[in-house]
């Protein structure tokens, strides 16, 4: 356990996640990436697609942690609910201003995005942490699941029919134009991988991790609950397999109820590595061998909303900052720092990944100033 009683493993995990979106987020060069890097086209799953759901598998276990034992123990739930509420408004306040950025046009800004969706999660699994056992909570989960599917596979699309999952034919694609019609991802224009309707499942995938975070909180032992941990992430995994093939396909687009068990799957598996080595394992040599090489991790996830944030927001603009050129046309401030890495003799996409990994150090060192002057950025 770290100061405070916090976890040093969710902090280093959650400090693992914001690494890989920082990294995957910011390459030289989009068209030149590793498949692993980069989101799969439609059906299927890289890496990256599986960074998104830990975010929320996070979320889940910091909820179980922190609301669930406080309700658990008697506390004012309306209250807990309220506070919930705020925090959850700030986080789609912010996600929302990054969208108007730099632009500041309110009649096409998109109204979805990570952020939002991950206060939507947050606003809607509350209720369900504070005011519902465990065996309730998996209920949801399961319900949460068939209504989606449900909605997805028999509700016919005007025009297209039912059960179509291709991009912006599917039910869900269809209720977002109606609804957010000019204000959704400008990439497709016809559908948002942050729509309403895929927000259902989403809620189910944190709240898997509020049920990993109570499983945390029971009497077991902790390498009892490393262990079931294991078995439970390998049987997520396996059903999202399962679910591939007999319901609906892998996708992050859409968050399939396979992709979300899929993604919880490998959530809950490196969750309990982390989980083992830094807060379980007997062997102090190696929990503190294990402490120092993940340091830059726990590091980054003390402040990881914040660096979330900043790197969405330097990254715009790097590219809304130009400069003119001799020739007449203009180059960005992100392609102009590029411009003597892509001239390095390398392969080209190990370029782009360079330029992603001195991003991302960039990103480190601020978070390790903040970290060294005990700055903590909480909502």
């Amino acid at each position: 356990m770290g100061p405070a009683g916090r976890l040093t493993s969710l902090d280093a995990f959650r400090g693992f996640t914001i690494a890989a979106m920082v990294l995957v987020n910011n390459p030289g060069d989009w068209s030149e990436l590793y498949p692993q890097l980069a989101h799969a086209k439609w059906h299927g799953w890289t890496f990256t697609d599986l960074i998104f759901p830990f975010f929320l598998f996070i979320g889940g276990v910091s909820m179980a942690l922190s609301l669930g034992r406080l309700a658990a123990a008697g506390a004012n739930k309306p209250q807990l609910l309220a506070k919930l509420a705020k925090r959850a408004a700030l986080i789609f306040l912010i996600g929302f201003l990054l969208n108007l950025i730099p632009n500041f046009n309110f009649a096409s800004v998109r109204i979805p995005g990570v952020l939002q969706r991950i206060a939507m999660c947050t606003l809607l699994a509350a209720p369900i942490v504070v005011w519902f056992g465990w065996r309730a909570q998996l209920a949801w989960i399961v319900g949460l699941y068939a209504a989606y599917s449900v909605l997805m596979l028999t509700v016919p699309v005007p025009g297209i029919g039912a059960g179509v999952l291709e991009p912006g034919q599917d039910f869900g694609a269809w209720l977002d134009r109606m609804v957010l019609d000019g204000h959704m991802w400008v990439q497709s224009k016809t559908w948002d991988p942050e729509g309403m309707l895929s927000t259902i499942p989403a809620v189910a995938s944190q709240l898997l991790g509020v049920l990993a975070g109570r499983w945390l909180l029971s009497r077991q032992a902790r390498t009892d609950q490393t262990v079931w941990m294991v078995f439970a992430g390998l049987l997520m995994v396996w059903l999202g397999v399962i679910f591939d093939a007999i319901l609906m396909p892998i996708n992050k687009s859409l968050w399939t109820p396979s992709y979300s068990l899929l993604a919880a799957g490998w959530a809950t598996l490196i969750f309990a590595a982390f989980y083992w080595l830094l807060d379980v394992n007997p062997h102090a040599a190696v929990r503190e061998a294990a402490a120092r090489w993940t340091k830059p991790f726990v590091i980054y996830g003390m402040n990881a909303l914040f660096i979330f944030a900043l790197s969405g927001l330097v990254a715009k603009m790097f590219g809304f900052i130009k400069f003119a050129q001799p020739d007449g046309s203009t180059l960005s401030l992100g392609k102009s720092l590029y411009a003597p890495i892509k001239a390095l003799p390398i392969a080209p996409v190990n370029t782009s990944l360079l330029y992603a990994l001195l991003f991302n150090a960039a990103m480190f060192a601020i978070a390790w100033f903040m970290w060294r002057k005990k700055w903590f950025v909480k909502v």
